[in-house]
């Protein structure tokens, strides 16, 4: 999952993004409400952490004009502002949760699960697809009583194929969701990633392959016999 975290406070945003990136998300950083504005626009994300007191433009301001170019993604708003004027403001302009300064990490990553899980759509725990089961609370995929435990990147690109049963993902989209727009990472890191998880899915004896068609990206497929098909 790709979260953006609008912060000012550089070492505290740094230390957020961390703890976000050593839980498996994928997390663009940025400093004042212009760019918290204009990456919320063109970015494809999960969820939003945004602080109200910003340089350029506040918090509250950019949220506001995201929801009315009707961006829909949950937003939860972080500062150190803690009236309750301050919460009804955030939350009249569009926030869907409020979390203020100081708080304990843990607090904090509990309420970005619940934040990202208020999509379109609600993701379980547990995702399934033929013989797999992929753990969003361990990383760890499985086949019976066999488990391998994913890396970030291997993670997220696994999580994307499971959500998209039945649709080819395009090279893109992979790359716009796990490594960002403004990634200078080649495409080709993709198919090395592709080729990680094709590995561990024989490792697990799995009935469930990633296919590929040039043009179209990837998906995943049951297998029926025969090989595994490459690139």
């Amino acid at each position: 999952m790709r979260i953006l975290l609008a912060e000012d406070e550089k070492d505290l945003s740094k230390a957020l993004a961390a703890i976000l990136k050593h839980e498996h998300y994928a997390v663009d950083a940025v400093y004042d409400g212009q760019d918290a504005l204009d990456y919320g626009l063109s970015g494809n994300y999960d969820g939003v952490i945004l602080d109200i007191m910003m340089p350029k433009m506040d918090g509250i301001e950019a949220l506001r004009r995201l929801r009315e170019a009707g961006v829909v993604t949950p937003v939860m708003m972080l500062t150190a502002k803690s009236q309750v004027a301050d919460r009804i403001a955030g939350l009249d302009a569009g926030a869907d949760d409020y979390l203020s300064k100081p708080f304990a990490m843990g607090e904090f990553l509990a309420r970005v699960r619940a934040l990202t899980r208020r999509g379109a759509e609600f993701t379980p725990c547990e995702m399934r697809f033929g013989d797999l089961t992929l753990n969003r609370a361990t990383f760890e995929l499985s086949r019976g009583a066999e488990a391998v435990r994913l890396g970030g990147k291997e993670f997220q690109m696994m999580e994307m194929l499971v959500r998209g049963q039945g649709r080819f993902i395009p090279t893109e989209e992979f790359m716009e969701h796990i490594w960002g727009c403004d990634s200078e990472t080649e495409l080709s890191v993709v198919w090395v990633y592709v080729s990680y998880l094709r590995r561990k899915l024989s490792g697990l004896g799995a009935k469930v392959q990633i296919v590929a068609n040039r043009g179209r990206g990837y998906m995943l497929e049951e297998r029926q016999g025969g090989e595994e098909a490459h690139d």
